[in-house]
């Protein structure tokens, strides 16, 4: 029996990790475009190592690329299981390859979704970021900055008959700034990274 298991709502539990070097296991999960929400856990068999902890990876198929890995969180002998959202993370093409890319090796294009176990020190697990905290991140930071700018150009709002008729500015119809700010947050909810492409 494995060391960890998965749990997704509705289904039996997984536990068929496959070992793709001494410390990482992947396996294979098909049928996940509905799914949001996934557990993974401890199954009890045997204690991590003292002093690690198993970072917990997520990879959405792309039919054009390896694997890209995303970093969803971890558990530990303290922590023994965590649930994890991934409704964010299922277009990885879209997302920003994260420095931990290649963490399970040189892969071939799959088609269907995997998540990846890794054992690391505890240390090196607890500085990581977790995906989704830098989607949610991007997106307050935008959502931020659009309503900003928002205010800003709208605080200099002036009507047609107040425009001084020899004037050297260039005028912007406030309802172009205001069909822009609707366009970007429908953007942001729809992928909190598009604007890095």
């Amino acid at each position: 029996m494995s060391l960890f298991g998965l749990i997704i709502s509705g289904r039996l539990p997984q536990s068929d990790f496959v070992a793709v070097d001494a410390t990482k296991l992947l396996i294979n999960v098909p049928d996940l475009e509905s799914v949001n929400y996934l557990v993974v856990f401890l199954t009890g068999v045997s204690p991590l190592p003292v002093g690690t902890a198993a970072a917990i990876y997520f990879s959405w198929p792309d039919a054009n690329a390896a694997p890209t890995w995303q970093y969803l969180g971890h558990i530990n002998n303290n922590k023994p299981s965590a649930i994890f959202k991934i409704a964010q993370l299922k277009k990885s093409h879209e997302l920003e390859a994260q420095h931990n890319g290649m963490v399970f090796g040189t892969q071939e294009i799959s088609h269907i979704a995997q998540i990846g176990v890794s054992l690391e020190p505890e240390l090196t697990v607890s500085q990581q970021t977790p995906a989704v905290s830098t989607a949610n991140d991007n997106k307050q930071f935008g959502q931020r900055m659009l309503e900003n700018f928002f205010n800003y150009a709208s605080s200099f709002g002036v009507s047609a008959r107040d425009i001084p008729p020899a004037s050297n500015e260039t005028f912007v119809p406030f309802s172009v700034v205001q069909n822009w700010y609707t366009s970007f947050q429908r953007r942001m909810e729809q992928n909190p990274n598009f604007w890095k492409y």
